[in-house]
């Protein structure tokens, strides 16, 4: 119940629930309130920022200084595992095997293969746990999609208890201990994971 109570606020939590929350609120004062002003504010505000955001280089602007501060791997040097973070997922066998990532999760596993390729020898692993309305996890999905692009199973680990960052963060420690790692995710998601992975050392 905590768990889910944590996913839901989470989720409200992101720019685009709270612009429509804003928005929602405003519409409600103009209705059924003597505050309009305030209610066209809010109106007009929350349209304003969602428009801007759904403008590419706004958007772009925003992520840069993330990442710069955590740049992209470039061959500098070699490790031994590729962890790549779960994401929004859902599983219908009939479907081509990476419809079923959605959001950002399809650009995390395509640059998690390519940062396998560039380490010979590397494992590729996968976190997250299953979604209630899911048969499988999305470590499990992730896993199926890279193996329908060429993966091996037997280069790809899956961790498929962990539900939330910090979870994930314990279980890659636990199975790799302290062997280098890359680690990719969203840019966004990026300051969030980095503060547990670097928790556990």
């Amino acid at each position: 119940m905590l768990f889910t109570l944590k996913k839901v606020l989470g989720g409200m939590m992101l720019p685009l629930p709270l612009l429509l929350l804003l928005i929602a609120f405003g519409i409600a004062l103009l209705w059924f309130s003597r505050f309009q002003r305030t209610g066209k504010l809010c109106v007009s505000l929350g349209w304003l920022l969602l428009l801007l955001l759904s403008l590419q280089p706004v958007a772009d602007s925003l992520l840069k200084p993330i990442e710069d501060k955590y740049p992209t791997w470039r061959g500098e040097k070699r490790v031994q595992y590729v962890v790549v973070l779960g994401g929004g997922y859902t599983w219908n066998p009939d479907w081509a095997p990476s419809s079923n990532l959605i959001n950002n999760s399809l650009p995390r596993l395509t640059e998690g293969i390519r940062l396998w390729y560039e380490n010979p020898g590397s494992k590729l692993i996968f976190t997250g746990a299953a979604a209630k309305t899911n048969p499988v996890s999305t470590a499990e999905a992730g896993a199926r999609v890279a193996e329908s692009l060429g993966i091996p199973r037997s280069e790809i680990l899956v961790l498929d208890k962990p539900k939330d960052t910090e979870e994930e963060a314990a279980a890659v420690k636990m199975a790799i201990g302290d062997a280098p790692f890359l680690l990719v995710t969203s840019a966004s998601h990026l300051p969030r994971a980095m503060i547990f992975f670097a928790a556990p050392g």
